[in-house]
């Protein structure tokens, strides 16, 4: 498994299934064409292209191209990586027709050639997380009542926007863009400056 400190784009759920058992990181999906209209997304995705930089793993057809384009144009002032997979003609297991191109998407190229795609584009050993860091839990997300407790869906919404994150994160959205964006220190700080409101 690949361990990577960037968070990797890709379209949608069923690229993000595929590469959870390639690669151990932050996976999010454009949800096709949507991200194309979704404000809070684009931020998300600046704010980590600008932090530890973001891959691209878009499908091969003119769509994946599109959506590949558009974040690149958003993510101007970030570190952005893209990796390609090559044109294999087929169709995914799930689906009962071709693509409209006739090319299979992430979901659907074996993974060997996905882990050669990223050894491609440098992905290597200066990208691999080193060392372990402290993990933000769900025990201390509960502890600091953000979850489970009366009146911590305010207090997770005042965390969000203080850090500048969309309103909309499920709790496991949240821990996962924490523990990639943020050290245990700056959420503490977070924590106590939402304490002093």
């Amino acid at each position: 498994m690949i361990k990577v400190k960037q968070a990797v784009i890709v379209e949608g759920k069923y690229d993000k299934i595929k590469l959870s058992s390639i690669i151990d990181g932050l996976i999010i999906t454009t949800d096709g064409f949507s991200v194309f209209k979704n404000k809070d997304k684009i931020e998300l995705i600046k704010k980590l292209a600008e932090k530890d930089g973001v891959i691209i793993l878009t499908d091969s057809d003119s769509a994946g191209f599109k959506i590949r384009s558009y974040i690149k144009s958003c993510t101007q002032n970030g570190r952005v990586i893209n990796i390609y997979i090559p044109d294999i003609f087929g169709k995914e297991k799930r689906k009962t027709a071709l693509s409209k191109e006739g090319k299979l998407g992430v979901e659907g190229i074996p993974s060997d050639i996905i882990i050669e795609a990223f050894k491609k584009a440098g992905v290597s050993a200066d990208d691999i997380s080193s060392g372990s860091k402290e993990e933000i839990t769900r025990i201390m997300l509960f502890e600091d009542g953000f979850i489970g407790t009366e009146g911590s869906e305010n207090k997770r919404k005042k965390l969000l926007k203080y850090l500048s994150l969309p309103q909309m994160l499920s709790t496991n959205g949240l821990l996962e863009i924490l523990n990639t964006m943020f050290t245990i220190d700056e959420y503490r700080k977070a924590v106590t400056e939402i304490s002093k409101n």
